[in-house]
């Protein structure tokens, strides 16, 4: 059986303590305790059980203290996956907008997503669903924005002929209805009609 490895000597038991009582990550905090038994005389085996873990992970607790100090035993997160649209592209596709499109040139008179989509693709290899590029459009704080077409040879002081006009489709009922029906004897109850007399 090999020879355990020795921890470094710049810190001890209680400075560890006292940074696993400072820490914000509970994981980081295991680990120092459990480093801080190990400078305090107990075995790799004792740690192990302390922390809730087996003697490898320890060991490998140990070589990455011992390289990085206490903040190389907290959690490695892989970062995820790298953005495919960089600040370049982004400052690209930012202009690109802010020009907009020459008719004669690009075919269109304003950008449509799919065209913007397109472009990146010709332009920068990234291929983005049309959902995902609204949502970038929309953090780099632009918004579509479609006018209502509109005729060139429209006539607004004509527009009120042709403007839709509906009778209402109840009678208004006033308080002058009931006392009219009441004074002439008729009596109306769930829409019948009946002259006394």
């Amino acid at each position: 059986m090999g020879r355990a490895l020795a921890l470094r000597e710049d810190y001890d038991a209680a400075g560890l303590r006292a940074l696993s009582r400072a820490t914000r990550h509970a994981g980081q905090a295991r680990r120092l305790l459990a480093l801080a038994a190990i400078y305090d005389g107990a075995s790799r085996g004792d740690a192990a059980r302390l922390a809730g873990t087996d003697r490898q992970i320890v060991r490998d607790w140990v070589v990455r203290y011992n390289a990085e100090g206490p903040e190389g035993v907290r959690d490695h997160h892989g970062g995820g996956v790298a953005p495919r649209l960089t600040p370049p592209i982004l400052e690209a596709l930012m202009r690109r907008i802010e020009d907009g499109p020459i008719a004669a040139v690009h075919g269109v008179v304003r950008w449509r997503q799919a065209d913007l989509g397109q472009w990146l693709y010709e332009e920068f290899g990234v291929s983005l669903s049309r959902s995902r590029l609204s949502e970038i459009i929309r953090g780099l704080d632009f918004r579509l924005l479609t006018g209502r077409p509109r005729h060139h040879a429209q006539a607004p002081e004509t527009q009120d002929i042709f403007k839709k006009t509906f009778l209402p489709s109840w009678p208004q009922s006033g308080h002058g209805t009931l006392a009219r029906s009441l004074s002439s004897g008729e009596v109306t109850r769930h829409g019948s009609a009946r002259r006394s007399g």
